[in-house]
């Protein structure tokens, strides 16, 4: 925020500038562009542009020393330059969301070749060992959703199944109670292996009838012994160990020389920051994933939030779920839906720390079933914004947002749940905002200040003229 004023002030100045030695509206119209780039609020825009045609008319208006006095024609001239400027900042507005959907999906074609020629050589090294296989990566979050609320600053987060390797076989153990969602662990079982024909091509003695003769061939489980606690898969240890692959192995992909490589901290992930030789940055985070059966729900290293997650404790993810449902969307929708931007601008104009992008993106995806897909034509966008605000005031003061997945008997067909997530009842996502009066009034702060910010984006993209256009509810 303390940049946005800084910004501000500073363009501002140079518009003053501009327009006071004659360069005028072309000069720094780009000023305004740049604005955008650097992530400043539609209101600001607005905000400058109307200041700087407020600057230009007291400039060069012959008459500002008689006070400022205004014919009928020069208020009708007022009102055609306000609407050229509208114009202008709607175009500026629609045009920074469609830059910034193109930048995320060329970069998001370039991560998921990286990531997956990575994996590659992974499977090449892990294919006869003990440790657990990557099968290859999901990509799932807002980026590979065809939205980002941080632009070009973008995660790109990709899921990694892993598969028990031989000999081996993943157990579930899930959790029940009030925590059900976060307490589910991952327990490793040897198998026997004695009717296997590939053990026997490579002369691999069975862990289960053949115990003592492997320890002494030193054909130990790498598994159990060092990714697991106990006899439980431990997140962390597992993030250690992919970590130090992918530094190891980093050299073998393809391309790889185009980027600097650098491994970020991380407890229940493998997180990368890539450097192309212009010096552009990519943000990529792998996150481990133990698939429930055959269905799109996985047990996942990513931590919830607000609570200590302990390293064999993995949370239920219905992210692959999530991503197969905008997929199926997009073959749906119109050429020029505007779901995505609605989403997006939604999300990007968020500032509190309660409501959170997820619970936008939870308010989208129920509408996206609730509405047909010509209701999200280009020319509906102010009008699906105000969807948005309404019905998650009404989830507000209901203090209700029940979770998309989780209980839904209407998904898409190919979205797989295991028959437990789809009888299950709702989980409310704003049970914290019922069980902490302190939060559910920072959430409602919150969603007046969003509410304001897309008011004043709504003046921007709204067609109507000033004294006719509709407010959020």
């Amino acid at each position: 925020m303390a940049f946005t004023r800084v910004l501000v002030v500073l363009l501002l100045s140079i518009i003053g500038l501009t327009l006071m030695v004659g360069y005028g509206w072309l000069a720094w119209k780009d000023l305004l562009f740049a604005a955008v780039e650097f992530g400043a609020a539609a209101g600001y825009l607005l905000l400058l542009v109307r200041l700087g045609m407020w600057l230009r008319k007291r400039i060069h208006s012959p008459d500002r020393s008689k006070g400022w006095e205004r014919s009928s024609s020069n208020a009708r001239e007022d009102e055609e330059e306000e609407e050229e400027v509208d114009d202008y900042v709607e175009r500026l507005v629609r045009e920074k969301v469609r830059r910034s959907a193109r930048s995320v999906a060329y970069r998001r074609e370039a991560v998921e070749k990286l990531v997956g020629d990575l994996l590659g050589v992974f499977q090449g090294r892990l294919s006869k060992s003990f440790f657990p296989v990557p099968q290859p990566a999901i990509g799932v979050g807002s980026a590979f959703e065809g939205w980002s609320p941080r632009g070009h600053d973008a995660v790109y987060t990709l899921l990694v199944p892993l598969k028990p390797p031989r000999g081996h076989a993943f157990q579930m153990e899930l959790g029940t109670g009030v925590d059900v969602w976060a307490k589910h662990r991952v327990r490793v079982k040897l198998e026997c292996t004695c009717t296997d024909d590939m053990r026997v091509e490579d002369n691999m003695l069975c862990f289960v009838h053949q115990p003592h003769e492997a320890l002494e061939r030193n054909q130990d489980s790498s598994l159990l012994s060092e990714l697991c606690t106990g006899l439980y898969l431990d997140v962390e240890k597992t993030a250690r160990w992919f970590q130090g692959l992918v530094s190891s192995a980093w050299e073998e992909v393809p391309h790889s020389r185009r980027y600097r490589l650098r491994v970020l901290p991380s407890r229940r992930s493998c997180k990368l920051e890539l450097t192309s030789a212009s010096g552009r940055s990519l943000c990529v985070e792998m996150l481990f994933g133990v698939q429930r059966g055959d269905s799109d729900i996985f047990l996942s290293s990513q931590a919830l939030e607000a609570i200590f997650t302990p390293g064999t404790m993995w949370a239920e993810s219905s992210a692959v779920a999530e991503a197969k449902l905008f997929s199926h969307v997009a073959r749906q929708a119109l050429p020029d839906s505007v779901h995505l931007q609605c989403l997006q601008l939604c999300a990007s104009s968020l500032g509190g720390t309660v409501l959170s992008s997820y619970a936008l993106k939870t308010v989208v995806m129920d509408l996206l079933t609730l509405l047909p897909m010509t209701s999200w034509l280009e020319a509906a966008l102010v009008i699906r914004l105000q969807d948005v605000m309404c019905y998650l005031r009404g989830c507000l003061e209901e203090k209700r947002l029940d979770h998309f997945i989780i209980g839904n008997k209407f998904l898409p067909k190919d979205i797989i749940l295991p028959p437990a997530i789809q009888q299950a009842e709702p989980v409310n996502l704003f049970q914290c905002l019922v069980q902490d009066p302190e939060a559910y009034a920072k959430a409602l702060c919150e969603f007046e200040e969003l509410q304001d910010r897309l008011t004043g984006l709504h003046r921007v993209l709204a067609a109507q003229p000033p004294q006719r256009r509709a407010t959020f509810c």
